[in-house]
């Protein structure tokens, strides 16, 4: 099942909420069935930086060999 997250347009209530495929969800606070689906963010705990690719020519020993060199290129 997966984890939604929901706004409420009647009430404003912001919930997530886990719902299979043939339910309807509902407001936890005030019932209603008028929502509206957001974008869900996913949290990560490793810094910007490591999200970041490297360079597959960073660790190449033909690195500086120019043009032909390397398989790569």
């Amino acid at each position: 099942m997966p984890i939604y997250e929901y706004a409420c347009q009647n009430c404003g209530h912001e919930f997530e909420a886990l719902v299979r495929s043939d339910t309807v969800p509902v407001c936890p606070d005030c019932q209603s069935t008028e929502l509206e689906k957001r974008l869900s963010v996913f949290a990560t705990t490793t810094s910007e930086a490591a999200l970041i690719p490297s360079s597959p020519c960073a660790s190449c020993p033909n690195a500086g060999a120019g043009p032909g060199g390397c398989g790569m290129n």
